[in-house]
């Protein structure tokens, strides 16, 4: 059973309020990460309201694939982790840690992973969000927060 929220955004504080919301909401807040370096600290939305609305557009995809880009493997891998738990996966990939900046990528469904140096400024998660069915999400979103999860077991 799918749920259907509303969701609010107030222009004037350009912040997104923590409710609920439906796919529509979720992907377009989700959109507001996509293509840039960092989302300015004034328009950023509430982390919940970002958690809720990954967790709208992965229920809505048959498959995710995960890219993270961080200053350090272990930063990158506990990243990881915690994305993984709170999004209902099991796996915990134990890539060979390098020295200095990392992407990472992860594949859930055939379990393979990599980690490779990064040259690249930009910091964060990117979740590519797949489906067979056109109806259904099909969209890569990042670069996330790497604390987005980083606070729930």
């Amino acid at each position: 059973m799918r749920r259907i929220f509303t969701f609010v955004f107030t222009c004037s504080e350009s912040m997104f309020t923590s409710l609920p919301m439906n796919l529509e909401a979720a992907q377009m807040l989700l959109r507001r990460f996509i293509c840039i370096e960092r989302v300015p600290a004034d328009q950023m939305p509430i982390l919940e309201d970002i958690q809720v609305a990954l967790r709208q557009v992965c229920d809505r995809s048959d498959d995710q694939i995960f890219g993270i880009c961080a200053d350090s493997a272990q930063q990158a891998i506990a990243t990881l982790h915690h994305y993984l738990a709170a999004l209902g996966y099991s796996a915990r990939p134990q890539p060979d840690a390098i020295a200095g900046s990392v992407y990472l990528k992860f594949n859930p469904k055939t379990q393979r992973c990599h980690l490779d140096i990064y040259t690249g400024t930009h910091r964060g998660v990117l979740v590519s969000c797949q489906s067979a069915d056109d109806e259904d999400v099909n969209e890569t979103y990042g670069h996330l927060p790497l604390n987005l999860f980083a606070d729930i077991p």
